[in-house]
Order: C-alpha cells, then sequence, then structure tokens
C-alpha cells in the first residue's frame, strides 16, 4: 500500500478505498476491483491530524457512511473552571419548567 509505512486500515464504505494513517497524515489508497488485491493508483494525502496527546493511548477514527472522518480533537489551551452554578429548589423550578400533564 505504502513504500512509507501506515497503521490502523480502516476500508472506505463503498471498498474502493483504503484508508490510514501515516505519522500525523490520514491517506486514501485506491484499491482496483478484481480476483487479485491491487493498487488503483498512488496512495494520497487527504488531510493531516494531530492526535490528541492524551487521546486514550493511540490514534482512533472511523468514516462514517456518508465518508465524513470521525476523531477525538483536544481543545487547547483548557481552560480552569472559574464559575460554579447552583441551584437551589431544582425540583420545584423543575415542575415549572415541565409541568405534569394528566
Amino acid at each position: 500500500m505504502s513504500s512509507d509505512g501506515g497503521i490502523l486500515p480502516t476500508w472506505s464504505r463503498d471498498g474502493r478505498e483504503l484508508f490510514y494513517v501515516n505519522g500525523e497524515k490520514i491517506m486514501a489508497a485506491p484499491i482496483a476491483a478484481g480476483p487479485t488485491f491491487r493498487l488503483a493508483g498512488s496512495p494520497r494525502l487527504l488531510f493531516e491530524y494531530s492526535a490528541p496527546a492524551d487521546g486514550g493511548g493511540g490514534f482512533a477514527y472511523d468514516v462514517s457512511p456518508d465518508g465524513r472522518f470521525l476523531m477525538i480533537q483536544s481543545v487547547e489551551p483548557e481552560q480552569p473552571v472559574t464559575q460554579i452554578y447552583v441551584v437551589v429548589s431544582w425540583f420545584e423550578e423543575l415542575k415549572r419548567l415541565a409541568p405534569a400533564r394528566n
């Protein structure tokens, strides 16, 4: 698939491409249909992505049925909590906002 290496292969939903990770690059390799497995062209760069440092021990992704990539992304910089909201009489407020229907 790649002369430059790669990990975490994932098939496209139509089976015509094989996606894989190469460093911080998401690559796509076109696959030719037929009795033998072979490339139908050169792998191409789809996009670059930096996995979060605390991403749970690895680079994880999936491809949705409509072709979108689903990935974990960290929010930088992490903001400290500066406010806490305390709701008193929350059950009364709930009854006011969502009254029971008889």
